[in-house]
């Protein structure tokens, strides 16, 4: 505990200067690293005997038409006599290892109302004594909607983490997530949300090296990455499960994956942002809001439009999704490039210092400020005029 002590010590001294006692501060430091050491300690048997409640680990009897571990406790958590959102939200806690606040990240909801549900999941268990058996052929149908939706969550949680302290880029997630979906898709090849989820993971995975700035401290917009450092494996492999045509989505009625690998491989297929085909996304988008009617959908299918139309047009769509979404950075953060594709300075400044006291990820802040500090000349220069002679 000393020696961590003594690195917290070099890590902070030097920006926040030698304390008046320079050993009182060592000595207190390290009894509180040891106290959340033995805090730590104290827990992990709790959350192993938690984790027997739902699942014994013995290996001693056949383990079932799934031989991965963790999938197995996948199928096994998403018991379809839990809610959708119960079932979910407990596998993520259990199985997935994300925290109270990623889960409620992921659902974009308070984390007590995580912990609410998490809590009540485990009251029904229990008194209604689930059965939480190895799955059988005929269960895997009935749970692979959860089982996606899960891994689906781990992977956005990789692909941009939500605590301030953790990676930008959670890299392991995004790995395991994809080497799960393999699997799932292996046991379900007719399945074509397992396909379409697969596709969407590859093609998101295909650019993570070109996500981050040199330094990795900074988030790169879609337009400001390098593309020839795209992975052209990856994406050649998720635009087959496409069936080879990139605008392709597998069928006369695609799901909400294989919708969103669609709108994926439209970005990934065009050689630059310029060429970038919007009409199709925004028709992708409009189908996507048929099957899965959510305020995020019609926010991203306004950014389309502001690329296909105009940023105006995109606005006017924006503005009225502010009741359900105000409280969210990515819709003040869609404002932000809106406006400021408009001219409208002032008020992009003003929706940009908003996006960065919401955003989680160190590397995002990063990104908003900058384009918020790109501003700063424009700001100087003229008084702003506001559409409809309103001040925003």
């Amino acid at each position: 505990m000393t020696a961590e002590a003594f690195a917290s010590a070099v890590a902070h001294w030097p920006v926040d200067g030698v304390p008046p006692n320079p050993g009182g501060w060592v000595t207190t430091t390290a009894n509180r690293k040891a106290i959340d050491r033995l805090r730590r300690d104290a827990r992990r048997d709790a959350k192993h005997l938690e984790a027997l409640e739902l699942f014994d680990a013995s290996r001693s009897e056949p383990v079932g038409v799934v031989d991965d571990d963790r999938l197995r406790l996948l199928f096994i958590c998403c018991h379809p006599t839990l809610s959708m959102e119960a079932r979910v939200a407990l596998t993520l806690r259990i199985v997935g290892g994300l925290t109270v606040g990623e889960i409620a990240h992921a659902f974009l909801v308070q984390e007590s109302t995580i912990a609410q549900r998490i809590t009540r999941a485990k009251a029904k268990i229990r008194a209604a004594r689930i059965p939480y058996s190895l799955p059988t052929p005929a269960d895997l149908p009935e749970r692979i909607e959860g089982v996606l939706a899960v891994l689906y969550l781990v992977f956005n949680e990789g692909y941009l983490a939500s605590g301030s302290d953790a990676a930008p880029l959670r890299r392991e997630l995004t790995a395991e997530a994809i080497r799960l979906t393999r699997l799932v898709r292996d046991l379900l090849p007719a399945d074509p949300e397992a396909k379409g989820l697969l596709a969407l993971m590859l093609l998101t995975e295909a650019r993570a090296a070109a996500r981050l700035s040199a330094d990795g401290s900074e988030l790169l917009r879609l337009d400001e990455q390098d593309r020839g450092s795209w992975d052209r494996a990856l994406i050649a492999e998720g635009l087959a499960l496409l069936q080879l045509d990139p605008s392709s989505v597998g069928g006369p009625r695609p799901g909400r994956f294989a919708l969103l690998a669609a709108i994926n491989a439209v970005h990934v297929t065009a050689p630059h942002a310029r060429d970038t085909r919007w009409g199709r996304i925004v028709s992708l988008y409009e189908a996507l809001e048929t099957i899965d009617p959510s305020p995020f959908v019609t926010l991203n299918k306004a950014i389309a439009i502001g690329e296909r139309d105009s940023p105006s047009a995109a606005l006017d769509i924006v503005e009225r999704l502010r009741g359900a979404l105000g409280g969210f950075h990515a819709f003040h953060v869609a404002r932000a490039e809106l406006l400021r594709a408009a001219g409208r300075s002032q008020a992009a400044s003003d929706a940009y210092g908003v996006a960065i006291e919401l955003a989680g990820n160190t590397a995002e802040r990063a990104h908003l400020i900058r384009r918020r500090d790109q501003l700063a000349p424009l700001l100087t220069e003229t008084p702003e005029i506001e559409m409809n002679g309103e001040s925003s």
